[in-house]
C-alpha cells in the first residue's frame, strides 16, 4: 500500500488564481431546454465557471500570479527557494518542462530544481507528496507546489457533459522543512486498467494528429467532439469516485490512527456536487467540514483543492495562528488515480482570490 508518513515538514501558505471571464451555465446553448439544464446543476453543482480565452493565459499564468502574490506575503527571499513543482494536464509546450519556465518568470535562482508532474484531479495531493518527501532531509528549505488546469482548453463547446462542468484555475502552496513539524502523511493509488475513462486520444505518441483527428463526431445525443478533445465515460467516472475516494480516506485515517473527529476540514476535489456528497455522505461527515466552491467555479482539475482552501477558508487559515486547523484533502480522477493527505496548518497565509 502506498502510505507516506513525511516528517519536519510544514504548509506555509496558499494562494489561487482565476480568469476574472465568467461563463453562464444557463446561458449556454448545448443544453436542450431550461428542464435540462436545472437537472445538469442539480447533480453538478455547477451554475457558472471562470473561463480563459484561448491565447489569452495558459494554466502557468494562473499560477505565476498566485506564486508571485505568495512569495509577497511570505515575504520570502527567492534566492532560497530551492524546488518547484509544476502539476498539470495543461502545459504550456509539449516540452520544454513548464516548470522551467516558471523558475524563470518567478526569477528563481539558477540553482532551484523544477520539474513538471502530469496529473489532473489527484494532482495536488500527489505534489504534495512529492515534494514534502524532497524537503524532509533538511537539505532543501523552501519549495513551491504549483497546481493548475486549463481545463476548459480541451472541452468541445458541443458536449454537454463535460464543456459546462469544467472551470480554469492556478495555484501555489508553499512549503518548508521544519525540525518537529508535525508533517504530512499520505496515501495514493492508481488504477490505470481504466485509463480511458477520462482520456484524450489524439496528440501523444500513441495516436500522432492527423487530419481524422480534427473532425467532429457525434458520439450519443448532445455529444459532439473531435479525438484532440475530451473524451469522459462519466458512469464509469463517478462509479469510481464514490467507491475509491471513501475507501482512501478510510485507509488513511486507520493506517495512521488519525481521529476522524479531530478533523477540522475535509477538502475533496471538486468533481461534482451528487458524486461528493455521496463521498461525504459513506465517511459520515457534517455539511460545515466539507467546503464546495462547485457553483461558481466548477471542476478545475488539479487546482481545484487549493482553490476550495482559498475561497472557503481564508479567515479559518489566516486565524491558524489561534487555532491549529486538522485537514485531510482528497483528490480522485483522471488516471485513473487518487490521493489522500492529512496534515495541519497552523500560521499559515492564506492570500486572497486573485481575478486577472
Amino acid at each position: 500500500m502506498a502510505f507516506q508518513k513525511i516528517d519536519n515538514v510544514e504548509i506555509v501558505g496558499l494562494a489561487a488564481c482565476v480568469p476574472a471571464d465568467t461563463v453562464e451555465n444557463s446561458e449556454l446553448d448545448v443544453f436542450e431546454n431550461e428542464t435540462e439544464y436545472r437537472k445538469f446543476v442539480e447533480f453538478t453543482g455547477v451554475e457558472r465557471r471562470h473561463i480563459t480565452k484561448i491565447g489569452v493565459n495558459c494554466a502557468s499564468d494562473f499560477c505565476l500570479h498566485s506564486a508571485e502574490q505568495l512569495i509577497e506575503e511570505l515575504n520570502w527571499n527567492k534566492e532560497e527557494i530551492d524546488c518547484l513543482v509544476f502539476v498539470s494536464h495543461s502545459p504550456d509546450y509539449k516540452y520544454p518542462a513548464t516548470a522551467c519556465i516558471l523558475q524563470s518568470k518567478l526569477g528563481l535562482s539558477q540553482e532551484c530544481m523544477s520539474f513538471d508532474v502530469s496529473l489532473g484531479c489527484s494532482g495536488w495531493v500527489y505534489g504534495l507528496s512529492i515534494i514534502a518527501s524532497i524537503i524532509s532531509s533538511g537539505k532543501i528549505e523552501k519549495a513551491l507546489l504549483l497546481s493548475g488546469d486549463t481545463a476548459s482548453f480541451s472541452k468541445s463547446r458541443k458536449d454537454k457533459g463535460t464543456y459546462p462542468l469544467f472551470g480554469d484555475s492556478g495555484s501555489a502552496t508553499a512549503l518548508i522543512y521544519k525540525e518537529g513539524a508535525d508533517g504530512i502523511v499520505t496515501h495514493l493509488g492508481t488504477n490505470g486498467k481504466n485509463y480511458k475513462a477520462i482520456i484524450i486520444e489524439d496528440g501523444g505518441g500513441r495516436n500522432p494528429v492527423t487530419s481524422e483527428s480534427l473532425i467532429e463526431r457525434e458520439y450519443e445525443q448532445g455529444i459532439f467532439r473531435n479525438r484532440l478533445q475530451t473524451h469522459m465515460d462519466g458512469m464509469s467516472v463517478f462509479s469510481f469516485g464514490i467507491s475509491t475516494a471513501p475507501k482512501s480516506v478510510n485507509a488513511l485515517l486507520n493506517k495512521f490512527q488519525i481521529d476522524k473527529n479531530a478533523i477540522d476540514y475535509f477538502v475533496f476535489h471538486q468533481a461534482n456536487l451528487k458524486m461528493n456528497q455521496i463521498i461525504q455522505k459513506k465517511l459520515s461527515i457534517p455539511d460545515e467540514k466539507v467546503p464546495y466552491v462547485l457553483k461558481d467555479y466548477g471542476n478545475t482539475s488539479s487546482g481545484s483543492i487549493p482553490l476550495a482552501m482559498v475561497v472557503q477558508l481564508n479567515d479559518e487559515i489566516n486565524n491558524s495562528n489561534l487555532k491549529k486547523l486538522n485537514m485531510i484533502a482528497c483528490g480522485f480522477g483522471v488516471g485513473l488515480s487518487w490521493g489522500s493527505a492529512y496534515f495541519s496548518l497552523h500560521s499559515a497565509i492564506c492570500c486572497d482570490l486573485i481575478e486577472i
